[in-house]
């Protein structure tokens, strides 16, 4: 496929749609482990984050994930997806996509692998999503903070390894 921006940008929708509503599908199947732990999320959150970091591997622009957070805030908002955030959810699907940016241009600059790079973005963005959602809602602390944390990271690294398999397969169709 020859790349285009247009191309491009409909790739990046997609996913931004993706991320969106397979959020909606794993939530029920996530809410069992969260509930069993007693904290609020972080697994669903990780899954839709793999999206946007899938994308954000592709497309070769600056600031695509803090972009593509800001349009999946707002398509969240719009269709009244707006969880136990409200109105701030945009806050919550933009800062994981500045995290997703900045770790794209600290991981670039190592000597890692492909998939090791975005399992480690997808972590870092899954975790600051979830401590975006503490801060601005649940107010968690101690224990159970590190505990929702680390259901975050875990589940942010295994989605991002599903992620990086995910990129292998598109990129003898994409690029």
């Amino acid at each position: 496929m020859k790349k285009s921006k247009l191309r491009m940008y409909i790739f990046m929708a997609l996913c931004c749609t993706m991320g969106l509503f397979v959020k909606k599908l794993v939530n029920p199947f996530a809410n069992i482990i969260t509930e069993s732990l007693h904290i609020p999320g972080g697994i669903s959150t990780a899954f839709s984050t793999m999206f946007l970091v899938t994308a954000c591997q592709f497309a070769d622009m600056k600031w695509c994930g803090s972009l593509m957070g800001l349009v999946q805030g707002a398509l969240a908002l719009a269709m009244g997806r707006v969880g136990s955030m409200g109105a701030l959810m945009p806050i919550g699907y933009f800062v994981p996509g500045v995290v997703t940016d900045i770790a794209r241009i600290i991981f670039g600059r190592l000597k890692m692998t492909d998939t090791e790079r975005i399992a480690m973005t997808n972590m870092l963005a899954s975790v600051s999503a979830a401590f975006t959602a503490n801060a601005l809602v649940f107010g968690l602390w101690g224990v159970v903070l590190v505990l929702y944390l680390a259901v975050a990271g875990v589940s942010g690294l295994a989605f991002g390894l599903l992620g990086a398999e995910l990129t292998k397969r598109l990129k003898k169709v994409i690029k």
